[in-house]
């Protein structure tokens, strides 16, 4: 157990009620990003995961990446003013709102998660801009009229207007039992038109055998995993108009100095990302 883990785990909550025990894929990625917000159980499995594709801190580093460029993306160059960051996890500096916020101060944003761990952590979501305002609300991922619910409740974003809808390194979580190309239809048909959605999903097309072994790590320990073929990934922007380049490996989409993980094959980050206009 990391030391900043166990001295932000208070509030009332028992070890079970914030999975201490057994792993968790946030935390997981907090490892993999080199963070101290996990425990040995995280640790665990994470380098297990690692045994089978020692690149996968690369995967996390070319979605934070991503994550990064698509808001500044959305916020300086298609004046977008609302965000909708759906699957936070823990946070790690900068977040979402930080970089539309340093593109754009008046910048709203609205965190959507339903661990307990993360709520633990969401007050460091707060911290917005004076300009700008950030709430973070719980909801279900799987659940996205709830979402819409929630996220109306607050008050804080004008759902006629454009809004940034962020699903970074989500989907691979929900299964096709899930339905998550219906889960993307309802939050996207909500969503007025201008709006953008902007998406990352591990592939198994580069490396199928690597990356059947980390969905067994995941599976078997409790979290429903399943990643998906570059035409899969492509569904769910049905209807939706690409920006470009289009839907390519994560480290593609308009890279920039310094912007994340250089020098690095596809195979390496086996993760799809793209920005898409609902007209």
């Amino acid at each position: 157990m990391s030391g900043d883990a166990q001295g932000r785990s208070g509030g009332g909550a028992t070890e079970g009620e914030l999975g201490q025990d057994k792993p968790h894929s946030a935390r997981m990625y907090d490892y993999y990003l080199g963070g101290k917000t996990n425990y040995i159980v995280d640790r665990e499995a994470a380098e297990l995961v690692i045994a089978q594709f020692p690149s996968i801190p690369v995967v996390a580093r070319a979605n934070r990446a991503f994550m990064h460029r698509s808001a500044h993306f959305l916020a300086a160059e298609r004046g977008i003013r609302q965000f909708i960051d759906i699957g936070t996890g823990i946070p790690t500096t900068p977040n979402l709102h930080e970089v539309a916020q340093e593109a754009a101060p008046d910048s709203r944003v609205v965190y959507v998660d339903n661990d307990p761990i993360v709520m633990v952590y969401a007050d460091e979501l707060l911290d917005g801009t004076p300009e700008g305002a950030t709430l973070y609300v719980e909801a279900d991922a799987k659940r996205p009229r709830e979402i819409l619910e929630a996220v109306a409740d607050t008050r804080l974003l004008d759902l006629s207007r454009p809004v940034g809808l962020s699903l970074h390194a989500l989907l691979h979580f929900l299964p096709d039992s899930y339905d998550p190309n219906g889960l993307v239809r309802t939050l996207t048909d909500a969503l007025a038109p201008g709006s953008y959605l902007s998406l990352t999903h591990c592939t198994g097309d580069f490396d199928p055998e690597s990356w059947e072994a980390i969905v067994d790590v995941y599976v078997s320990r409790g979290t429903p995993t399943q990643v998906r073929s570059r035409e899969e990934v492509l569904r769910f922007f049905d209807g939706l108009d690409l920006v470009d380049p289009g839907l390519v490996v994560a480290h593609r989409w308009r890279p920039e100095p310094g912007s994340g993980p250089s020098l690095v094959t596809d195979a390496q980050v086996s993760l799809y990302g793209g920005i898409a206009l609902k007209a």
